[in-house]
């Protein structure tokens, strides 16, 4: 843990030396990476690789943290170029999707995003707590949320301007919740997402209710209304499970942490 401890440190003053400027804070996650590239190789068993696309695919379900074992795996994955490798397939793919559409203009077209590891990176947050190895903190966690500094993803902003530019409206749909409304905004604005038509938090009469049916509820809202959910993206099964889901949904990478 040594490692990441000291290269979150370095992270923090270097984007602490730039200022807090909007335009250096999509570029926050470049900064975490380390030069080496690590993509794999530092694997302490094929177990680790395995585990995670067990992960990925949804067999392996209900997890609460990392095997320990496999904390520094998932770190070096996570900092590395693979996981923005990953991404930008993802993103790729959905590009091809958009660009075969034949929209109708009529401003009724929806494209769902979630936010915690879809849109906004929390990396800078779990680089300093073991990558999902620890048990999940919801106050230290959702202390940092409070302080607005999350990052864009690079390749989710590309994509979500490319969905703007066409016309497509942009909804979020989050595990975060109502209270966080106000940070919630200024962050995706001050990331980059400067336009959307509406923010989604999850409200309480859907607590002990799992992210599924509330994310298919939300959805279905939005088709009651007469929109058209053409695309759908999170990095969690749970995103895009469920009822509703859109015409596609897209599963970005995320070994860290699971949510039903």
């Amino acid at each position: 843990m040594a490692f990441f401890q000291i290269l979150f440190l370095l992270t923090i003053l270097a984007t602490t030396s730039h200022g807090s400027s909007e335009s250096t804070i999509p570029h926050q996650i470049h900064l975490l990476r380390p030069q080496s590239g690590s993509s794999g190789h530092h694997v302490p068993g094929a177990s680790c690789l395995s585990w995670r696309l067990g992960v990925e695919m949804n067999n392996i379900i209900g997890w609460k943290t990392v095997p320990e074992k496999c904390e520094g795996y998932v770190g070096h994955y996570m900092l590395g170029h693979q996981y923005r490798k990953d991404s930008k397939a993802v993103i790729e793919e959905a590009f091809r999707y958009v660009e075969s559409l034949k929209l109708d203009g009529d401003g009724k077209d929806v494209w769902v995003f979630d936010i915690d590891e879809t849109t906004l990176s929390n990396l800078p947050y779990y680089a300093h707590h073991g990558f999902g190895m620890e048990v999940f903190n919801a106050t230290m966690f959702n202390k940092w949320v409070l302080t607005g500094k999350a990052p864009a993803l690079p390749e989710s902003l590309s994509f979500y301007k490319k969905l703007v530019s066409l016309g497509i409206k942009i909804v979020f749909i989050t595990g975060r919740a109502e209270d966080q409304r106000i940070v919630t905004t200024n962050n995706l604005k001050k990331a980059g997402y400067r336009h959307f038509m509406k923010l989604i938090l999850k409200a309480p009469l859907y607590t002990g209710k799992t992210a599924v049916m509330y994310k298919s509820n939300e959805r279905a809202k939005l088709e009651s209304k007469g929109y058209r959910v053409i695309g759908n993206m999170g990095d969690q099964w749970s995103d895009i499970l469920g009822t509703n889901t859109g015409n596609r949904t897209f599963k970005l990478p995320d070994p860290m942490y699971y949510i039903s």
